[in-house]
């Protein structure tokens, strides 16, 4: 008979699997993010959950606990938002397929948070910008305290990241206002930032954006990947640490789900840039 512990032991390795490429020459292991399910939350599981104010309806997040969690434990919390849906880069838009927190955190020591982008009408997530941008600030600044009260989270260590529209939206949405900016104890980007270039909603320009980027007053961010040379002209609003990693070395794209450079998986793979962004969070935690 399997102990609790051989059990999730076994379900840490099965979120680990051997990448080989078409020469057959197995390279470094990658990680797996583990598929969200309706089962209630465990350490280890990562699982569907639908906020009070939103029942009968499609609206959810996503909650992982770490393999180490324990009731009654006190645990730091990542915060992610996902990019854009698109094809070309393998990216559903959808919070169940975000990847970048479990990248970031390896499943360990971190609650991980998968927050949603609310379509107008309140009955389901969108997979394109921003929906209701209201609704989207208002579900996190209420859910953030309430999962971190349930579940053990630290609230004076949480988090907030995300990649491409994700890596926007921790500014546009997560320092929309001075409340949910209040959340957060630092910021980690990939693949855009907001301001770095104007967008096709309202308050995308730079003057707007470098406004909501003040509310940190100065708390760490992790600003990874390309259009972010802007912020080295603003290293008076944050405590900026920059870091470009080469996807395409990293992976010899196509690669799995890895089908293009821009993408939320490239911490899955060993890389020393994701040993310097774990390390980036470690210290700031």
């Amino acid at each position: 008979m399997k102990t609790i512990g051989s059990v999730l032991f076994l379900g840490f390795l099965s979120f680990i699997a051997p990448t080989v490429h078409a020469d057959n020459e197995p390279t470094t292991k990658t990680l797996v993010t583990p598929e969200m399910t309706t089962q209630e939350p465990a350490a280890g599981l990562r699982v569907r959950q639908v906020a009070p104010e939103y029942q009968g309806t499609e609206v959810y997040h996503a909650l992982y606990l770490p393999l180490d969690w324990k009731p009654g434990g006190n645990y730091s919390v990542i915060v992610e938002y996902t990019g854009n849906q698109s094809a070309k880069c393998g990216s559903t838009g959808k919070v169940k397929d975000a990847n970048l927190g479990y990248g970031l955190t390896g499943g360990k020591e971190f609650i991980w948070v998968s927050m949603p982008y609310i379509e107008k009408g309140g009955q389901k997530n969108t997979v394109i910008w921003w929906g209701d941008k209201q609704a989207t600030v208002d579900y996190c600044k209420i859910n953030v305290p309430r999962i971190c009260k349930q579940f053990g989270g630290n609230p004076k260590s949480v988090f907030i990241c995300g990649f491409s529209r994700g890596a926007i939206g921790a500014s546009y949405i997560g320092l929309a206002d001075d409340d949910i900016a209040a959340l957060w104890k630092g910021m980690f980007t990939h693949d855009h930032f907001d301001g770095d270039r104007p967008w096709g909603y309202s308050e995308s320009d730079r003057k707007s954006a470098l406004i909501r980027l003040a509310r940190l007053k100065g708390r760490p961010v992790l600003a990874s990947g390309s259009a972010n040379d802007f912020l080295r002209d603003h290293q008076e609003l944050a405590k900026f640490t920059f870091l470009r990693p080469p996807v395409a070395k990293i992976f010899k794209i196509p690669d799995g789900k890895v089908i293009h450079p821009h993408t939320d998986l490239w911490m899955h793979r060993e890389s020393k840039y994701r040993e310097q962004a774990r390390q980036w969070l470690n210290e700031h935690k």
